[in-house]
């Protein structure tokens, strides 16, 4: 019987007005995502959506404004746990960072429609959606500047393969090599490459690299007996 008595037509009407915005809003972030074949396309984002305008609504409705605050939270913590799984990292490079980014404006943008925020939440709807397209020329003429442009911050990697048997004389002076050409290490790794070889890869710290003497030490790293290959390889993605 409580079930019953919990009817209200008046808050049913508002719940539905309140998901029927979320569903609307996080389909047009959605369609967008989908057009451009993205990991969380049109129905994950109007899930994510949907899901924030339930809990915010319910919560709303069972403790006023005050539970809607609380829930509302609860509700970014955990639409961040879900943007984690989407970011993926694939030799060297991570990915989903901007779909990650979506997701939580999606979730956003739910717990407005949730809150009965209507217009707020289709204003935010806008803005993620010209995040996500107004933007993107722009970020294309930044990304076709040359990496070795003193205003883009470019990590650098110097990678030497070896025989397993030379790997604790390589190592070892493939730094010393490094440090005298005036390059600090950040980070060493050692990678499995084949039956019988490995690869040694020095990330560099964060400073301005000359393409012409980074190519002159690839070129003395290469004369040594122990030394089968020899490259070095710039990336903007940390």
């Amino acid at each position: 019987m409580e079930s019953l008595n919990n009817i209200n037509l008046i808050s049913l009407a508002d719940t539905a007005v309140s998901l029927t915005a979320a569903f609307i809003f996080g389909g047009a972030i959605g369609l967008e995502r989908q057009f451009r074949q993205r990991t969380a396309g049109l129905r994950t984002n109007v899930l994510v959506a949907l899901g924030a305008a339930i809990f915010v609504d319910a919560a709303n409705r069972l403790g006023g404004h005050d539970g809607a605050v609380h829930v509302i939270a609860y509700v970014v913590s955990g639409i961040g746990f879900l943007g984690a799984g989407v970011i993926m990292r694939e030799e060297g490079n991570v990915r989903g960072i901007n779909t990650a980014a979506t997701l939580w404006g999606s979730g956003a943008v739910g717990a407005l429609a949730g809150a009965d925020l209507i217009l707020e939440a289709g204003l935010a709807a806008c803005f993620v959606l010209a995040a996500n397209t107004l933007l993107r020329p722009i970020v294309s003429i930044i990304n076709q500047q040359p990496l070795d442009t003193k205003f883009v911050e470019v990590t650098n990697s110097v990678c030497i393969i070896i025989s397993k048997t030379d790997q604790k004389r390589a190592l070892k002076q493939f730094i010393q090599i490094l440090e005298a050409a005036g390059y600090q290490t950040q980070d060493v790794e050692v990678h499995q490459f084949g039956n019988d070889d490995v690869e040694i890869q020095a990330v560099l710290t964060a400073t301005a690299v000359e393409g012409e003497k980074m190519d002159a030490l690839i070129a003395d790293l290469s004369c040594l007996d122990y030394v089968h290959q020899a490259f070095w390889s710039p990336s903007t993605t940390d």
